[in-house]
Formats: C-alpha cells, structure tokens, sequence
C-alpha cells in the first residue's frame, strides 16, 4: 500500500475525506447518541482517534526538529506501547474525554489531522522512508507511524459504517 511519501499522503487525504463525508451526513445528535457498542458514540470514537493521532502528530513534530517525541500526559501506569488491545488505556481516554461537546471533539480531530498531514509534507521521503533513523521508533521507519494512524482510522471507519448499515432502520443513526 505505502512505498512512498506521495502514496501515504494519498492514501491517508483519502481517508480524512471518507470520514468528513460520514460525518457530513450525520446531524449532531445522531454524532453524540450513546448506541454504539460499550455505549460509545460517533463524537467518543472520534475522540478516541484524536487523541491517539496526537501520539502521531508528536512523532512528526519530534523527527523535524530532531528530538524524542513530546507525548500528551497519560497516567503513567497506562503504557501505550505495550503490545495487544489497550483496553484499560481506551477506556481511561474514554471517560477523560467523554463529557466534551461535539463542537471541540470534531474541531480537534480535524485540524489535528491536517496538521499531521502537514507535517508529513515537512518531513524528507528519506527520513519518512528510512527504518532505524529514529532511535524512539525501535528500528522502525517514521512511515509506520503514518501507516498506523491509517488502519487505525480504516478499521474504526468501518466498523463504524458496518453497524451504520446493520442498524439503519432500527437506531436514530443512519
């Protein structure tokens, strides 16, 4: 899927416009509806990628300045690297941000994922392409993190749109 920068920046624009266009076609009530599986909604999920995405952004942010990446403050028995489902770690990042209004929720995901795209424009397609460049990625090239943050946001998107057919004409959404 992603052997270059202008297929990663492809591939991931096309992802941010497939989940505009979900989210065009929902009203705000439908967006913050408690329906989904574990009582989630629309506005958590996304939620729950932007602050994920901000892991990435700090990535980005740290290989064009040349440092260690600065990540957002999770509680520090909570670690995100470890491997498997984090499901302690979604569900801390679930009731953290839970209770905030549609408007910022969506504000936030969206310009935090222009700015990630933003950055991949900054970073050269050697740094972006070069496995080892940054000691902070264990041996893995800085496009793993951007081939990351697009399956994370695919699987969500279809999922999502999977129990938006399923529960069409039984739920408020759809």
């Amino acid at each position: 899927m992603m052997n270059d920068k202008q297929q990663l920046l492809t591939n991931l624009k096309a992802e941010f416009n497939r989940w505009e266009e979900l989210l065009a076609g929902l009203n705000e009530a439908q967006i913050t509806a408690r329906q989904l599986p574990d009582n989630w909604s629309i506005k958590d999920v996304i939620a729950h990628l932007r602050v994920w995405q901000q892991r990435s952004v700090a990535r980005m942010e740290a290989a064009l300045s040349s440092r260690e990446p600065d990540y957002p403050k999770w509680p520090a028995d909570l670690d995100p690297e470890q491997e498997g489902e984090p499901h302690q770690l979604n569900a801390w990042l679930y009731e953290t941000h839970r209770e905030l209004s549609w408007a910022s929720v969506y504000r936030d995901w969206r310009g935090g994922f222009l700015r990630f795209l933003e950055l991949i424009e900054a970073v050269p397609e050697t740094d972006l392409l070069e496995a080892g460049r940054y000691p902070w990625l264990d041996g893995h090239p800085l496009s793993a993190v951007l081939l990351g943050s697009y399956e994370h946001h695919s699987e969500h998107l279809e999922t999502l749109r999977d129990w938006l057919r399923e529960h069409r004409n039984t739920q408020t959404v759809g």
